[in-house]
């Protein structure tokens, strides 16, 4: 196993748990934050946007993941690796998001 290729498992976790609020929030109808948004991941995106982004982050994740190296399921550093870019960009995303949600203070919703 070399580095790289754990380094491309985690950054394919990445993208794919980037994915999923993405393409939700757009599959619902419902306008999400994005990078193309003013401000900048401040501001709504439309839903037709979001779903684009979501499909193209599942593509980034898909190429990092299944086309770099030999990833395996069985092997625990491969799973690792992923999940730990899947948890932290999940992580970073309740926190980032939670402002404009609600999901920071529940109590305030």
């Amino acid at each position: 196993m070399q580095w790289h290729h754990l380094l491309s498992y985690f950054f394919g976790g990445l993208f794919l748990m980037n994915a999923v609020p993405h393409l939700v929030s757009g599959v619902m109808g419902r306008p999400f934050q994005t990078p193309f948004a003013t401000p900048r991941g401040e501001g709504l995106s439309s839903s037709t946007v979001n779903v684009l982004w979501g499909f193209a982050n599942l593509v980034i994740a898909y190429l990092l993941v299944c086309e770099v190296g030999d990833f395996s399921l069985n092997d625990a550093s491969d799973i690792l690796s992923l999940g730990l870019g899947a948890l932290l960009i999940a992580l970073f995303g309740a926190r980032h998001f939670g402002r404009f949600h609600g999901g920071n203070d529940p109590e305030r919703s």
